[in-house]
């Protein structure tokens, strides 16, 4: 992991564990003076990544919006948001999105092989298509974006991505807000899914911050050793 980026994950989920519900609609979990932390929290990565159905669901933007921590951001010799990035199967991506469509930055779709011509033919005016293997993976997309500079990568979802992410041991740090408010369906998304999960009855995560935002409250992991060596680790005890 030594050479992959420091690797951040963050969610915002409801007191009974969801991501969203089932309406189709985007689920707004949390607060304005939260969104303005996690602005923060983009404006200090290199990239940003979600999953596929993130992007077809939710529509997301992904942009710094803060204009002085833009400024900050040119002023370090960056663009004034991260390198957008994300990972399919398919080709089924609306070159409208305003992922696509928004911002000055360049925008990354790692796909796999046997859907490569039809995505850069379907995105070609709008993102750079990466062939990613028969099945595309967490490790390779991670491997790839250290060799394109990245070296500080966030992760906000969706489930599938977080699970990949923490399943493999690639994260260094978990941030997880609680909105208060239950979601009760079962047929909308956790934050993550099945799977063999590093940290566990036997293995606990260390906890390293927590903090009251309005009525949300923000928790954040060490999920590795590298998160002592991260300048931006603040501990609160």
């Amino acid at each position: 992991m030594t050479d992959l980026p420091y690797t951040v994950l963050s969610c915002a989920m409801s007191l009974d564990g969801y991501l969203d519900d089932s309406s189709g609609n985007r689920l707004v979990l949390s607060n304005a003076a939260d969104l303005d932390r996690v602005d923060e929290v983009r404006a200090r990565a290199d990239a940003i990544l979600v999953g596929a159905g993130t992007v077809r669901a939710d529509n997301p933007r992904l942009l710094v919006r803060s204009e002085h921590r833009q400024a900050r951001r040119v002023a370090e010799g960056r663009g004034p948001s991260p390198l957008k990035v994300t990972v399919t199967r398919h080709t089924s991506f609306d070159p409208s999105a305003a992922f696509f469509t928004t911002g000055n930055c360049d925008k990354l779709v790692y796909c796999a092989t046997g859907s490569v011509p039809g995505t850069r033919d379907r995105l070609r005016a709008v993102a750079t298509v990466v062939d990613a293997g028969s099945d595309p993976s967490v490790v390779a997309v991670s491997e790839d974006l250290a060799t394109r500079g990245v070296r500080r990568l966030l992760v906000e979802g969706g489930q599938n991505v977080h699970t990949q992410f923490l399943t493999l041991g690639l994260a260094d740090e978990l941030h997880v807000v609680v909105a208060p408010f239950f979601v009760g369906d079962s047929r909308a998304h956790r934050v993550v899914g099945d799977g063999p999960f590093p940290w566990n009855r036997g293995r606990r995560a260390q906890l390293m911050e927590v903090r009251r935002i309005e009525d949300v409250v923000l928790l954040r992991y060490a999920l590795s050793d590298r998160f002592a060596e991260d300048e931006s680790a603040e501990v609160v005890a």
